[in-house]
């Protein structure tokens, strides 16, 4: 357990005191947010603010996850190892689009095919790994069965299944993506939801099928390959994006961009399938899925009626648009994702509860 409070205290810190710097290096360089003339009129002041910054958090739970191993005398797991390679590769492609945008002044930053191919090759590398390695008990990291709030009966075999992880992946990471609109907001909700997986992996540690003799009610157990490793990584993340909202919260001296909007919902997907919580993360990342649906009604409604449902989509800007402030925007939405986490943990105890 030491190790989860260790790598949530690092990368607190690190962020904490690594963004700043991180800040004065962009600001040096211009690397400043380009800011679209159709929003709201507010957002014209934040353009030329630092972005990509979500280097900062990224980095930091890579160190504080292998700085926790290296003070605990513990060695890395192949389901951590495999998180944070999904996490850092969604980041490099968010970093990419980021660079051309403000560097190359290419508005669009990666072109369509080639953001998703970089999309594609990560998210495919991931699931294909994540059924490797299998432990003394033959458990690979992930499994070829759906999830809730543990694995049930339907086996969709490893083609399938990889295009399941896919499709979760590139959701959460564009819901995240989406969700980054205003100052605080993804980073905010993301630190629920990493506290949540935090606790779920705790919780599966402790109730491990591999521990079946020594529980009350072995038939309750999870047969999840690494989790209390995943909890050590959760514990970064929420203590490296505690640490970056310091800095992102409004008003925003640094914005994460798609560096780091795509490597939260990537790092989110690959909790949720290496716990085998796939269904249950739809849940518990409800803001995410949220936005992401207000895009996808506004859309749809101008294609079929030539009418929109929302002032602006994503929703976010809609409520702006409204006359809410953006502080109040922000708070309000918080409180859905921390109703969202609730509902999720209570639905996982439930399910644990049912089985004894």
């Amino acid at each position: 357990m030491k190790q989860i409070l260790f790598s949530g205290v690092i990368g607190l810190f690190l962020t904490l005191v690594g963004t700043p710097l991180l800040i004065k290096l962009l600001a040096r360089k211009g690397y400043g947010q380009y800011i679209r003339d159709d929003g709201p009129r507010e957002h014209a002041s934040k353009r030329g603010t630092p972005t990509m910054g979500g280097i900062a958090f990224i980095l930091a739970t890579v160190a504080a996850y292998f700085l926790s191993k290296v003070i605990t005398g513990y060695a890395p797991s192949y389901s951590g190892v495999l998180v944070l390679g999904l996490m850092c590769g969604m980041g490099l492609v968010g970093f990419l689009d980021d660079y051309i945008k403000i560097v190359k002044r290419r508005s669009l930053g990666l072109r369509a095919k080639a953001k998703m191919a970089g999309q594609l090759i990560v998210g495919i590398s991931f699931a294909v790994l994540a059924l490797q390695f299998q432990d003394s008990r033959g458990n690979a990291p992930a499994s070829t069965k759906l999830s809730f709030i543990t694995d049930f009966g339907w086996t969709i075999g490893p083609v399938l299944f990889v295009v399941w992880a896919l499709f979760m992946i590139l959701a959460m990471s564009n819901g995240v993506n989406l969700t980054d609109g205003l100052d605080g907001l993804a980073t905010g909700a993301s630190v629920l939801v990493f506290g949540a997986y935090t606790f779920i992996g705790v919780w599966q540690f402790q109730e491990s099928c591999a521990n079946a003799q020594t529980l009350t009610n072995p038939n309750a157990c999870y047969e999840v390959r690494d989790p209390l490793d995943l909890a050590v990584i959760a514990s970064a993340l929420m203590g490296a994006c505690l640490g970056f909202l310091w800095w992102n919260t409004s008003p925003a001296k640094i914005f994460m961009g798609d560096t780091g909007s795509l490597a939260l919902g990537g790092v989110l997907t690959g909790l949720a399938i290496l716990s085998r919580t796939e269904l249950l993360v739809a849940i518990m990342g409800g803001l995410f899925v949220l936005i992401t649906m207000s895009v996808v009604i506004q859309v749809g409604s101008f294609r079929l009626t030539g009418k929109r449902v929302f002032r602006m989509a994503p929703l976010q800007h809609h409520f702006e648009l409204k006359g809410w402030s953006e502080v109040l925007v922000v708070v309000r939405f918080w409180i859905i994702q921390g109703i969202c986490v609730i509902v999720g943990l209570g639905l996982f105890y439930a399910g644990w509860a049912a089985d004894k």
